[in-house]
C-alpha cells in the first residue's frame, strides 16, 4: 500500500526509506524519544523490519526533513503503534494523530481490528495525544518483557 500525499501544508506524509536513518534518528533525539541505536534501533534491524509485510513505518516531512514518524506492526490479531515521535517545533498541528490515523487504516485494510500501544508512565504528552485521538487507557495491564540484553 505505498502511498505518499500532502495532508497539512508542506507536510508530505510516506513510508520510511532506510535512507531516511540519520534523519530518523535525529527526529527521536529531537523529539526526546528513548532509543536504542546501537541495539534494536540499529540501521540493520530497521532495514530488516521494513522488508516484513506486517511492518508499517511511516514518516511525516516537511521540506525535505522529517517532523514526525510512526512504527506500526502486527502479530496478526493486534496491531501495536510504535515510535511515535513529532518534533518539537511541530507539535499541536494534528500531525501525531494523522500519523496514527494512516497507520490504523492500514492496519484495518489487513483485517487487524485491534490496535494498541505502549507509553512510559512517565510521558503524560504521549498519554495525552493517545487519549485525545480515542484510545482508552488500561491501568489493569502490567508489562513484562525478557530481553537478551540491555540494547534490545
Amino acid at each position: 500500500m505505498k502511498s505518499e500525499h500532502v495532508w497539512l501544508p508542506n507536510i508530505i506524509l510516506r513510508e520510511l526509506r532506510i535512507e531516511d536513518y540519520d534523519a530518523l534518528i535525529e527526529l527521536w533525539t529531537e523529539a526526546k524519544l528513548l532509543h536504542r541505536p546501537k541495539g534494536r534501533d540499529r540501521r540493520d534491524n530497521i532495514e530488516r523490519e521494513l522488508q516484513q509485510p506486517s511492518a508499517v513505518f511511516l514518516v511525516a516531512e516537511k521540506d525535505g526533513k522529517l517532523v514526525g514518524s510512526i512504527f506500526g506492526t502486527h502479530d496478526g490479531r493486534r496491531g501495536w503503534i510504535n515510535r511515535l515521535a513529532v518534533s518539537p517545533s511541530y507539535r499541536r498541528q494534528g500531525i501525531a494523530a494523522q500519523l496514527v490515523k494512516e497507520v490504523e487504516k492500514r492496519l484495518d485494510a489487513m483485517g487487524i481490528e485491534i490496535i494498541a500501544c505502549l507509553v512510559e508512565d512517565w510521558n503524560s504528552v504521549s498519554m495525552e495525544v493517545f487519549q485525545r485521538i480515542g484510545y482508552k487507557r488500561h491501568s489493569d495491564v502490567v508489562y513484562f518483557s525478557k530481553r537478551k540484553h540491555s540494547d534490545v
